[in-house]
């Protein structure tokens, strides 16, 4: 079932939820600061959190560790470190895509790639977006929005004021929501020639996965719903991601169609959408969300790795 902005009810200005309002009204105020002032509060929030977040920075210790083996300890610390400072920018990134005018947006992305875009748009494809969980995702899917208003998939919230919140942010620029468990809704959309956002890049458990490379860590449980959607009629899997620049702004990378995709073999497909995350993880590793257990999954009889 789709979702599109709920309606704002009565229940949700309830003495419970006054915290949570006044925390997403401060979020709005201070996010039309300008924006290097922004980017300088939210890196010392991120860095100042680092002793608030013990199990986070091991998670996201242990994740560099597995995945980047050839760096040494000190070059791993040092991006520990700047991935919890964009840990904090992603929060006013987050202000910054449910907040901000589309002029302000515009102001601050660039495009790469839209002759991609724009060739699936005049075959009246269905776009499957490949993309991952980066700390600028909030900001990935409200700028794509505004170059073609598509369809993103989400998991609800189960605080009713917080997901009102993500979704009326996240519709800013997009038709609706679907829960990620909705496939025949994600299907539906895709032969409607939709464009649909997808992120299959975190750990979510044996079931429809495989065992495959990702990154050094040979055996890493990879969902197999990207081969699976991308088998709709008419079908194209368009990598799409969203990187912040060193100087400031963003870039919307919008790759050239996955060839021969899906090819029939799960694993070799898994195989082949982990590769095109992982060159896009590469060009930015500090935006990627480490935090996340992205290696809990392992075969049966195996030790966790964290």
């Amino acid at each position: 079932m789709s979702v599109v902005s709920p309606r704002l009810s009565a229940a949700l200005f309830h003495p419970r939820y006054w915290l949570l309002w006044l925390g997403l009204l401060s979020l709005r105020l201070v996010v039309q600061l300008p924006y290097p002032w922004l980017m300088a509060l939210g890196a010392a929030l991120g860095r100042l959190a680092m002793p608030l977040m013990r199990s986070r920075v091991h998670i996201a210790r242990r994740n560099l560790a597995l995945a980047l083996p050839e760096l040494d300890e000190a070059a791993r610390e040092a991006l520990l470190k700047k991935n919890f400072a964009n840990v904090g920018r992603a929060i006013l990134e987050t202000g910054m895509a449910w907040f901000w005018s589309d002029a302000r947006v515009r102001r601050w992305m660039q495009v790469e790639g839209m002759e991609q875009l724009q060739a699936a748009q005049q075959q009246g494809q269905g776009i499957l977006l490949l993309s991952a969980h980066f700390l600028t995702l909030e900001l990935n899917a409200r700028m794509f929005g505004l170059l073609q208003p598509g369809v993103g998939v989400y998991r609800p919230n189960r605080n009713p004021l917080l997901e009102y919140a993500q979704v009326a942010g996240r519709c800013r620029s997009n038709k609706y929501l679907l829960d990620r468990k909705d496939v025949k809704g994600m299907i539906k959309a895709l032969r409607a020639g939709d464009a649909l956002w997808y992120a299959p890049d975190h750990d979510y458990g044996a079931h429809a996965s495989v065992f495959v490379p990702f990154f050094a860590v040979a055996q890493t449980a990879t969902i197999t719903g990207t081969a699976t959607l991308a088998r709709v009629k008419n079908t194209v899997v368009m990598p799409c991601f969203t990187l912040r620049q060193p100087k400031g702004g963003y870039r919307l990378l919008l790759g050239a169609p996955l060839a021969d995709y899906p090819s029939g073999d799960d694993a070799a497909d898994a195989v082949a959408s982990n590769r095109v995350i992982e060159a896009a993880i590469r060009q930015a590793p500090a935006q990627y969300m480490w935090l996340h257990r992205r290696f809990k999954t392992r075969p049966a009889g195996m030790p966790s790795r964290y």
